[in-house]
């Protein structure tokens, strides 16, 4: 698939890119796998908010409520008091107990197994039909609880993307995301999706970005246009995701 704009990189640029991340800060080695729903869950937790705080969020949930049916049969208030510390309880609470009400009357409990037997797009569509789930979220649970050779966009990844000139400026995130599964070689999503996601944090910042140490910065287009990172004060950077569409 083509990037919205017109091709601007190949397979092979995306390779070194994701080759040179690798030398640099090591092989992330985490692998996928886990049960879809939890991992659903966790990534609407994540939403706007830092890691920290939506592991508290996540644990807090799963102490107060250690089954899902338990979430779903709560009231949103009681909800949203045990995810408080990811922030934005009262938007989540709501949606992830819908979400846990549709599962059940459409698949008689709450349980996202049969995704596992639907082809990677019906499961990416079926998911992003649920309340808080845009196609970040669906590839989240695509990727890191199935497998699935998808690529989440987040801030990091839509940033770096568009510096290294992966794709055009102007390009949306879910074209990023298109263009990305496009231009990665086979079975390297889950490792450019890591690697990416820690490059933005360690070094490809949206406000002042440390370029002189940045191990692609050869193959950088904004690099190379020699942009003041002052100019960056438009990016917005929150938590490590960013909001899916309701």
């Amino acid at each position: 698939m083509e990037p919205p704009g017109g091709r601007r990189t190949s397979t092979g640029s995306v390779e070194r890119v994701i080759s040179a991340l690798r030398k640099h800060y090591g092989s992330p080695g985490r692998r996928a796998g886990g049960d879809p729903l939890d991992h659903l869950i966790g990534t609407i937790l994540s939403q706007n908010t830092s890691d920290a705080n939506t592991d508290r969020a996540y644990r807090a949930l799963r102490e107060r409520f250690p089954t899902w049916e338990q979430v779903r049969d709560a009231t949103d208030a009681e909800v949203a008091q045990a995810i408080r510390s990811g922030g934005l309880a009262e938007q989540k609470a709501p949606r992830i107990r819908r979400i846990l009400q549709i599962l059940t009357a459409e698949r008689g409990r709450p349980d996202l197994g049969f995704l596992s037997d639907m082809a990677t797009e019906e499961a990416r569509e079926w998911l992003q039909t649920l309340p808080g789930v845009g196609p970040k979220t669906a590839s989240c649970v695509l990727l890191f609880a199935l497998g699935r050779d998808v690529f989440p966009v987040d801030t990091h990844v839509e940033r770096i993307a568009k510096r290294l000139g992966l794709v055009p400026a102007n390009t949306a995130p879910e074209g990023v995301q298109h263009a990305l599964e496009a231009l990665t070689p086979e079975g390297g999503c889950l490792e450019g999706h890591l690697l990416l996601i820690g490059h933005g944090r360690a070094l490809c910042r949206a406000r002042s970005p440390l370029c002189q140490q940045c191990p692609v910065s050869a193959m950088c287009a904004f690099h190379a246009r020699s942009e003041s990172p002052a100019a960056l004060g438009a990016e917005a950077e929150v938590g490590h995701t960013e909001p899916d569409s309701p």
